[in-house]
Parts: structure tokens; C-alpha cells; sequence
């Protein structure tokens, strides 16, 4: 996604965040990125810079607090982020329908079993598939 964005992997990552928070209803600033990020305040301003740069972010006052700003992404980062979505699902809903019908239910237990093992206690459970 990042390089179809023109952006690094700490820039994407900076936007994600962004935009969760944004979803959640949840502000997100300067000093909460950089310590998301693990980075610098020096290195977030240079993030944010580009950020905002490349039309990508926003820096607006912190309503309580005069030192701080809030970030959020613009309608061009959703615009951008929602079309690389979108071709990204429609190539993996082509790869699916590539699956014959009589192999689904074994790719299905598959996928599910692998997913089962982000959490290692599930994981445990899954020997006996």
C-alpha cells in the first residue's frame, strides 16, 4: 500500500492509526503518534511534515490544551487508502473464485485454522482439525 502511496511503512502506519483512532472517536496527536510509533518527537514532526506535505494529514489545535494539535487525515488519505481497498479485495475476491467449488471447505479450515493460531491458546485447540 505504501509504496502505491508513495509512503513509507512508518507513514502507513502513522495513517492507520489515524484513521482507527478517527473511527473510534478518539483524538489522536502529536505526542500520542510519536509514542505509537516508538519515534522521536523530532522524527514525528518530519513525519507529519510529509504528511501533510503530500495532502495526506492535517494539524489542527488541541481544544484543551495549547501545546498540543490533533491530527487527522484527509479526504484525500481516505480517498487514496478506500481505492487501494478496494482493487486490493477485488484481486482477492478474484483469487477466490479461482478455487474449485469441491476445495472451498478444506481452504476455509485452513484460513480458519491459521487464524486460530494469532491466538496461541485457540491454537492449542485446533490440533485435533
Amino acid at each position: 500500500m505504501g509504496s502505491d502511496m508513495d509512503l513509507n511503512a512508518t507513514d502507513v502506519e502513522a495513517l492507520r492509526h489515524i484513521i482507527a483512532h478517527h473511527a473510534a472517536g478518539e483524538a489522536v496527536t502529536a505526542r500520542g503518534l510519536a509514542t505509537h510509533l516508538d519515534i522521536s518527537t523530532a522524527s514525528t514532526a518530519k513525519l507529519l511534515n510529509r504528511l501533510s506535505a503530500s495532502g495526506h494529514v492535517q494539524r489542527h489545535p488541541h481544544p484543551d490544551d495549547r501545546r498540543s494539535v490533533i491530527v487527522t487525515a484527509t479526504d484525500h488519505a481516505h480517498a487514496q487508502i478506500r481505492e487501494w481497498l478496494t482493487d486490493m479485495h477485488q484481486r482477492m475476491l478474484e483469487v477466490a473464485h479461482g478455487v474449485p467449488e469441491e476445495s472451498r471447505q478444506a481452504v476455509t479450515d485452513f484460513l480458519e485454522s491459521m487464524a486460530d493460531c494469532l491466538d496461541p491458546a485457540a491454537c492449542d485447540d485446533t490440533s485435533d482439525r
